[in-house]
């Protein structure tokens, strides 16, 4: 699928009512974007799941998580790799996305303390993929929002064949991405813990923080990001 073909589709997924111009941010980590090579293996770290984790990914198994929330679009590419084997691709593998929506509000969650807002009944914004030979997955999303007491994130789940987890892990946002995204009409400005104070990841930051975002408001972006496991 060519960029200019998802970017569209993204934009119909949304309704039609991205209609947002005017800036672009490109942010790279290593100024590569994704790497795939033994120099480029180090573990990605262990993360939490919670408090909203997946609950049956089984009936989640789509490219498009978006649902019916609005923000702008993002597509999330990650190459899985495996670190016992020379950090090779792992392919037939399952891989797990969560995320809160532009208001910082997860489905299946809610009603209660830190999520007073009932989704309990709502799915959007969880999937499920299988790695395919290059150990790549992609999921077509929406830019996440954020939540009190955290940084921007997404949460990541590597599984294997038997549903086993192999790892648990989060990515992490660039700070100039999150304030131009959080700028627009769907999200609530800049109101949320920064990288280095977050509670998570706040120590394994350079490890969490997405390979590269490229795009702009009108189109939408692109994150990359390697995940290193031991399979």
């Amino acid at each position: 699928m060519k960029r200019k073909e998802f970017m569209t589709k993204g934009v119909v997924a949304l309704g039609g009512v991205v209609v947002l111009t005017g800036v672009t941010a490109s942010v790279s980590k290593n100024g590569t974007g994704i790497v795939e090579s033994s120099e480029d293996c180090e573990m990605s770290p262990e993360e939490t799941k919670g408090p909203f984790p997946n609950k049956t990914p089984t009936d989640y198994v789509r490219e498009n998580i978006i649902g019916d929330r609005k923000g702008v679009p993002l597509r999330i590419t990650m190459t899985i790799l495996n670190n016992n084997d020379g950090c090779k691709p792992l392919s037939n593998t399952m891989v797990d996305v969560w995320h809160c929506d532009s208001k910082g509000h997860y489905s299946e969650y809610g009603g209660y303390g830190i999520q007073s807002e009932d989704m309990t009944e709502r799915h959007f914004l969880r999937g499920r993929q299988i790695t395919d030979i290059n150990g790549r997955v992609s999921f077509i999303s929406i830019f996440p929002g954020y939540y009190r007491g955290r940084a921007p994130h997404i949460h990541v789940e590597v599984l294997g064949n038997s549903g086993k987890s192999i790892l648990a892990t989060q990515i992490a946002f660039p700070e100039t991405v999150c304030n131009t995204v959080y700028a627009t009409e769907y999200y609530g400005g800049r109101d949320y813990i920064s990288n280095t104070s977050d509670m998570v990841f706040r120590d394994s930051l350079n490890s969490n923080l997405a390979n590269s975002i490229t795009g702009n408001l009108s189109d939408g972006f692109t994150l990359l990001k390697n995940i290193v496991v031991d399979a």
